[in-house]
């Protein structure tokens, strides 16, 4: 499959397309949780049951990446693009129409599917219709700025949604979203050549996903029971196993699921690498945020909603600017300079104990949005640079899956540090919602302080790769030098 500029054949409306489709993902992903109260008390969900609202896209959506990024490579992407989309929008539906938790959870599931399908496919149509270079990093940069604001905005509807038309409003409000979606790619995607279908790893497929599916279930339990809880242990230890029976299976098998040597390709192992450090980071940061305004200060659901709207503001200005600064100083330092400047943000919120949010919320968000938009975009193309065509669903799925890991095992640990600071200034270890207010605004900027060191220590470490780069580079080029001049000698 060859690239090509689909604005010059006249679909001008086809990256707006596109970038809508990974809007809608981005806010299905935060806009339930400010919807969760409402849910558990219109539903009768328990207070541990409650959790698997979240769990169970996480667990679909994060297991399935894989097996999704394979499906649009082999079936065409077009197809999967369409087929995704009507397989969200059918499980939205029926999220609307829950009348138990039991349907709720299933439903949550289905988008998880359907969003496990649908990213891949979006992403990879983006990086085989636009040509490598400055056309597709200016089509990645807004396709990230609608990525990772739609986290942003996802509370800040949520809050909307639910405040003025209920709970059930999250689910509904997919529906026109996803037929408008469906209309216009089944009008302006091109009817690209069939991919030869070829042999389909089966095995490796529920391999990977069972490995994922386990491994995300552990890391999801254990703010709530415990690392030590056997649930926690047994899944962790089954999906370690599956994982490394899929690693053996991907080594022999004729077609695998994910090459493994696509992984040697320097770009992806960056992208991945930056994919888990901003899963843990940044993608959790609306979690604890909303559990300082929220609880820690007493704001309305409204209130705390309308407080993300500059954060979402900066992460789009970030993702925009990240697809030309990646075209004029490369890819790695666009990722440094992200996560840097992330990091200043994330640790302007350490004084929010202290300060109030009027003092230090507006500053921080600004910085840490900025450097959040940067990185996110940076990822991806980074991840599809060295990928070929054939398998560029693969690879944009193995760096969200990275993605998903990261905030997956960032927030597991993070509550633990917060559970740990909360004991520790005479707290109660209870859980979240038993928390006296002041203990945990006084313990969360030590989270935030956390999440600074990781992205500011990564920083670090990719300018010291580019600075031993740079100096090679400078000493090849001095030998080259000094080699000709001895030849004219």
């Amino acid at each position: 499959m060859h690239s090509r500029n689909p604005a010059g054949a006249g679909h001008r409306l086809l990256l707006p397309l596109l970038a809508a489709a990974q809007l809608v993902l981005a806010v299905d992903y935060s806009i339930v949780n400010t919807a969760l109260p409402s849910i558990g008390t219109a539903l009768g969900f328990s207070t541990d049951g409650l959790q698997w609202v979240i769990s169970a896209y996480a667990l679909t959506f994060g297991g399935l990446l894989l097996l999704g990024g394979r499906t649009a490579d082999l079936l065409g992407r077009r197809r999967m693009f369409l087929l995704a989309l009507a397989l969200f929008g059918g499980a939205s539906m029926v999220g609307g129409l829950s009348q138990s938790p039991a349907m709720l959870v299933a439903a949550r599931a289905g988008q998880g599917v359907g969003g496990a399908l649908l990213f891949p496919a979006t992403l990879s149509l983006i990086t085989t219709l636009f040509p490598a270079g400055p056309a597709r990093n200016r089509a990645l940069g807004l396709w990230g700025a609608a990525g990772a604001s739609g986290l942003a905005l996802g509370v800040l509807a949520g809050s909307v949604l639910t405040g003025t038309l209920g709970w059930r409003a999250v689910f509904y409000v997919n529906v026109p979203i996803v037929l408008t979606l469906l209309v216009g790619g089944w009008v302006l995607l091109p009817r690209l050549p069939r991919p030869a279908f070829g042999h389909y790893d089966l095995p490796g497929a529920l391999l990977a996903t069972g490995g994922m599916a386990f491994t995300v279930l552990a890391l999801a339990q254990a703010p709530t029971v415990g690392w030590t809880a056997p649930t926690v242990l047994g899944s962790g230890l089954l999906g370690g196993l599956l994982l490394a029976a899929f690693v053996v299976q991907e080594r022999r098998a004729p077609a695998p699921l994910l090459p493994l040597t696509l992984l040697r390709a320097p770009g992806l192992r960056l992208g991945a690498l930056a994919g888990v450090v901003f899963g843990a980071a940044f993608a959790v940061q609306f979690f604890f945020l909303t559990l300082y305004l929220q609880r820690g200060l007493g704001e309305s659901p409204l209130a705390a909603g309308l407080s993300f709207l500059p954060l979402a503001v900066a992460i789009g200005i970030g993702a925009r600017v990240a697809g030309r600064l990646a075209g004029r100083v490369g890819v790695m330092a666009t990722l440094a300079s992200g996560l840097l400047i992330g990091s200043i943000g994330l640790g302007l919120y350490v004084p929010l104990a202290i300060a109030g949010a009027g003092a230090w919320l507006l500053p921080a968000e600004a910085i840490a949005g900025l450097g959040q938009g940067l990185t996110f975009t940076g990822i991806f193309i980074a991840a599809g640079r060295d990928a070929p065509a054939r398998a560029q669903g693969v690879a944009s799925a193995t760096a969200s899956t990275a993605q998903q890991i990261g905030a997956a095992a960032g927030l597991a640990l993070l509550v633990g540090l917060l559970n740990w600071r909360a004991a520790a200034l005479g707290g109660s270890a209870a859980g979240l919602t038993a928390r006296q207010p002041h203990v945990l605004a006084a313990a969360l900027p030590t989270v935030f302080l956390a999440q600074a060191g990781l992205a500011l220590v990564t920083a670090l470490a990719l300018w010291a790769t580019l600075a031993r780069s740079g100096l090679r580079a400078r000493r090849t080029r001095a030998a080259d030098a000094r080699d000709q001049a001895a030849a004219c000698a």
